[in-house]
């Protein structure tokens, strides 16, 4: 029995990485993805499904490179503005204007 479910998790996850391949190496759109799951013998709710989940994960993963943009960003500007107004003799610029870009695409990105 352990082992048809070895084989179940070995099917399941060639189905995600063939799925995963269309949409990142092959740059398919979801519909095409889902078209050509069923094409290779998935119904077409279990296409949807894998579709939908791969989508998911890549918003999440998304999401999360946003936040630590935003986090880096503000890091790197604040630690330019706070050298600065310290007085150290130098204007940090280059590490205000760089956080703030990283900042800004971070909060873009995010949505």
């Amino acid at each position: 029995m352990e082992n048809n479910q070895n084989e179940q998790e070995q099917a399941v996850n060639q189905i995600y990485e063939y799925a995963a391949n269309l949409l990142f190496e092959q740059k398919k759109g979801s519909e095409d993805v889902k078209h050509l799951l069923v094409k290779d013998g998935l119904d077409l709710e279990s296409a949807s499904v894998v579709v939908e989940n791969l989508e998911k994960q890549i918003k999440e993963a998304k999401k999360e490179g946003a936040n630590k943009d935003m986090l880096y960003g503000a890091l790197w500007c604040i630690g330019g503005t706070v050298a600065t107004i310290a007085d150290v003799g130098f204007i940090f610029w280059g590490a205000i204007v760089f956080g703030a870009f990283q900042f800004i695409k971070g909060a873009v990105n995010s949505n």
